[in-house]
């Protein structure tokens, strides 16, 4: 389904864990999807290891204290439109 989220939460595992995880759900996403996870820090290491692999991504810090990445493949116009409206931001930030 196009613009469709897959959401994963990984904010109460210990690393590398949410790395790992967090790669191999995104390896797995079909065209127009994009995945939305949650994490309680940063996951700095998190973002050479998606450039590397072919992906963009989009992160937003919350007043809760969670940090929400959204990640789609580079290229797929539809999942980064979706991602980009689920974060709240428009095309051109």
């Amino acid at each position: 389904m196009p613009g469709s989220e897959l959401f994963l939460d990984v904010s109460d595992l210990e690393p590398p864990e949410p790395l790992v995880k967090v790669l191999t759900e995104a390896e797995r996403l079909e065209p127009g999807q994009y995945l939305h996870m949650r994490h309680r820090r940063e996951p700095c290491l998190l973002y050479p290891n998606l450039d590397k692999r072919g992906f963009s991504h989009l992160t937003q810090a919350s007043s809760e204290g969670h940090y929400h990445v959204f990640i789609w493949s580079r290229g797929d116009t539809a999942a980064e439109r979706a991602a980009r409206s689920a974060a709240g931001v428009s095309a051109g930030e």
